[in-house]
């Protein structure tokens, strides 16, 4: 998923499921900042002091190296969430929707509502959560799981603007990729390229054993936007069964599916413009506000309102460690992570008979 549901839909499940904007921002912001946080390594400040940070997504093509060990403890806990079922490891590595694996996620993260990195880590636990639905299939190994060929889609977009010829050969080329990134990038969903992310997709193809595969992304972002709902219910009333929480109203999840399927553009930031001005004009149910604008880098970043960093490469300046610093999104979201991994990957995944880190 991109930023367009990972920021803009999860705004909406938590403002629909009974948050102040406020803590609906914050959830939204640690939910889309998984994707952002492409720093790790320690932070460190003019008086000593010292931060551990853990980048929580990859620099473009960093995933190609799949003997590079930090991959699996990046795509595997925040992305590509094993389901734990099967016998192999390969199989138990797999992505599933809603799993029961995702289900202990979400409930240990509503358990720790008290703490003060709850809000934060409800966002990263919901990224985690979402994201079973659009990467089912795949995982955060080496798997033969993601090989991915003959991958076809109905593309209405593209569809408008190229000419028969043009499309054909577009396909042509597509296929090619696909089979050449198969090979490159193992990892997650590389192969199958952006139709995963997509929420209007439908789309299929041939995994790597040898099994057609085919997926409607719409009725899947519905259903992860409706839960998510369910969870923002049950963590605001202290309960660990989100599940059999009330999911979003009929109007809105029906409004929330014409947006999901009607708003194309294949720039995901355009299109979570277009989730901003669905909101602030009142066109879901019941909803009709501004948006809070997101910045991932840079200045009003929540990086840089911490530390005054404005880029990734901060191994030069030092930034002076102060009480806002261990007041803030920035702070309180790598913590969450921390929390995050270390449940997912040593407690949850382990009893089920799947040791990766």
């Amino acid at each position: 998923m991109n930023i367009d549901f990972h920021y803009g839909v999860i705004y909406i499940a938590a403002r629909v499921g009974g948050m102040t904007p406020s803590d609906a921002q914050t959830v939204a912001h640690a939910c889309q900042y998984v994707d952002d946080a492409t720093t790790s390594g320690i932070l460190r400040f003019k008086g000593g002091e010292t931060f551990e940070r853990f980048a929580t997504a990859h620099k473009l093509f960093d995933y190609a190296n799949t003997e590079n060990d930090q991959n699996r403890l990046v795509w595997t806990p925040f992305h590509f969430l094993p389901a734990g079922v099967g016998e192999s490891l390969e199989e138990k590595a797999v992505c599933r929707p809603d799993s029961e694996v995702a289900r202990e996620v979400v409930r240990r993260a509503i358990r720790q509502r008290d703490s003060e990195t709850a809000l934060h880590r409800l966002g990263v636990t919901l990224h985690t959560y979402v994201d079973t639905w659009a990467h089912q299939g795949f995982a955060g190994i080496e798997s033969p799981w993601n090989r991915v060929h003959l991958l076809e889609a109905q593309d209405c977009t593209r569809k408008g603007w190229l000419a028969s010829l043009e499309l054909a050969v577009a396909h042509l080329i597509e296929r090619v990729e696909t089979d050449v990134l198969t090979i490159a990038l193992p990892v997650g969903h590389g192969a199958a390229l952006h139709y995963p992310d997509q929420p209007w997709a439908r789309w299929h193809y041939i995994d790597g054993l040898n099994h057609f595969i085919s997926r409607h992304n719409l009725p899947d972002f519905v259903q992860a936007a409706d839960m998510s709902c369910r969870v923002v219910r049950a963590y605001l009333a202290g309960r660990e069964d989100f599940e059999t929480q009330p999911g979003m109203p009929d109007d809105v999840k029906d409004a929330l599916t014409r947006l999901l399927d009607t708003n194309r553009d294949l720039d995901d930031n355009l299109r979570l413009r277009t989730v901003c001005e669905w909101v602030n004009a009142g066109r879901i149910p019941r909803l009709k506000e501004p948006v809070p604008g997101y910045i991932a880098k840079g200045p009003g970043s929540w990086k840089y309102l911490a530390t005054g960093l404005s880029c990734d490469d901060d191994t030069g300046d030092r930034p002076n460690w102060t009480d806002a610093f261990e007041k803030s999104d920035y702070r309180l979201f790598h913590d969450a992570v921390k929390q995050h991994r270390f449940v997912t990957t040593q407690e949850i995944l382990p009893a089920r008979g799947l040791r990766i880190a």
